[in-house]
């Protein structure tokens, strides 16, 4: 082994144009505890996460609004910010949909105040 790292191949997405790479790290896993007990709420373990994917080639990342209640897009945001990653270079895959926050009962859905 020559010790250079190896990275993720490039698809491209759909008919789309955008290329992405063929493994995507899902960000679900990073965000608040208090929302499922297997959630990693050290930022800085998940930017440890981050950077060796985006390091190995990964720099396609999924994640969505209701993933510990907006918290996991934070973390990435914040991670992107921290370590400088280009942001030209990365895509963010997001979901919307489902209720966000601790009140429920109007915070879901597809209308422009949702996800504005």
């Amino acid at each position: 082994m020559s010790g250079q790292i190896q990275k993720v191949p490039y698809v491209r997405l759909g008919k789309s144009g955008l290329k992405v790479s063929k493994i995507i790290l899902g960000c679900m896993s990073y965000g608040s505890p208090e929302w499922a007990n297997w959630v990693i709420g050290d930022e800085q373990e998940a930017f440890k996460h981050i950077k060796f994917a985006y390091d190995h080639g990964i720099q396609t990342f999924d994640t969505a609004n209701m993933y510990s209640n907006g918290v996991s897009e934070v973390i990435l945001g914040k991670a992107i910010k921290e370590l400088k990653l280009p942001r030209d270079e990365i895509v963010i895959m997001t979901k919307v949909f489902f209720a966000v926050g601790k009140d429920q009962s109007s915070t879901f859905g597809l209308d422009l105040d949702q996800i504005g």
